[in-house]
């Protein structure tokens, strides 16, 4: 496995965190269309999570940093941008503790089985599953278009069996330790 740092997949997973600033300030902000510019960061970030993972597997440049700083990438990213967006008031604080206890298990469970077993476990499809729709929910909650909140509402409650299920098997490699790579 290839062991640079600075690989593009990992600057990508960088990126990620990096752009929850811009992302913060068009939400608080009240600028024209500060909610459109604060969406289409929110795709920037859906993007290079994307990227990032492909990229690593086609230019052969998975790394132990990058199993390792994309997870958690996307769970700085999700969680501080869910607090913001609890914060004005346009997602439940239910959901946010809801994704954010489910987070920190997995954190939690990963480093267990990294202490354990001295390898680091990477995202299984349903956790990938789950966090896109968890990002497509704080995607359309940004847009805030009443017309659509039947469609943020499904997203909502679909992503909650998605965490629901991708805990359940983040469980199973903890418990049983088994499916230590990605499925």
């Amino acid at each position: 496995m290839e062991q640079r740092v600075w690989t593009i997949s990992n600057i990508l997973s960088a990126l990620r965190i990096v752009l929850v600033i811009p992302i913060t300030i068009c939400l608080v902000s009240e600028f024209p269309y500060h909610r459109y510019y604060a969406a289409g960061l929110v795709l920037l970030a859906i993007a290079t999570d994307f990227f990032d993972g492909y990229l690593a597997r086609r230019f052969h440049q998975v790394s132990e940093l990058g199993k390792i700083l994309d997870p958690l990438a996307d769970k700085i990213a999700i969680g501080f941008i869910a607090i913001v967006l609890v914060v004005l008031g346009d997602v439940p604080l239910w959901y946010v503790i809801l994704v954010i206890v489910r987070d920190v298990l997995i954190l939690l469970g990963a480093y267990s089985i990294k202490r354990r077993k001295g390898i680091v476990p990477q995202s299984n499809l349903p956790g990938k599953i789950a966090f896109t729709l968890i990002a497509a929910v704080f995607f359309f909650c940004t847009l805030k278009i009443q017309k659509l909140s039947w469609l943020t509402n499904g997203l909502l409650w679909l992503s909650v069996i998605m965490m629901v299920v991708s805990l359940l098997f983040y469980a199973q490699r903890l418990f049983v330790g088994r499916n230590f790579h990605n499925q």
